[in-house]
């Protein structure tokens, strides 16, 4: 599977790791995560897949987070609501989600981009 890369453009961070990948010669699939968040089957797919739980997907910086007061509405919710809620508002998805497949990171560290997706 091809290296599928969620970010958004006006996000800094995004924007760090998507320079990481090029610097790196990192093929990968751009996808704007707010225009076009991945669905529910992807993220479950993800989270299956993925060394992190699902309450780690959530972008709980995010203003979207605070307003809809997850942090204490998601310990309620159930696992399918949690993916319904994520792939319904990519404003909500921590961000960048990088994943191909195999392997899954979200956010960016520098050191994780080198473990994980540098190929040479």
């Amino acid at each position: 599977m091809t290296i599928k890369f969620y970010g958004y453009p006006k996000c800094s961070t995004c924007n760090k790791a998507s320079k990481w990948l090029r610097d790196n010669q990192v093929q990968f699939e751009n996808h704007h995560i707010v225009d076009a968040p991945p669905s529910k089957e992807f993220l479950k797919e993800m989270v299956a897949n993925g060394d992190y739980e699902l309450k780690k997907f959530f972008n709980t910086s995010g203003v979207k987070y605070r307003e809809l007061q997850l942090k204490d509405k998601l310990p309620t919710m159930s696992e399918d609501e949690q993916l319904e809620l994520l792939a319904s508002d990519g404003k909500l998805i921590k961000r960048p989600l990088v994943y191909d497949g195999d392997k899954l990171t979200l956010g960016f560290k520098e050191e994780q981009f080198e473990d994980m997706w540098k190929t040479s």
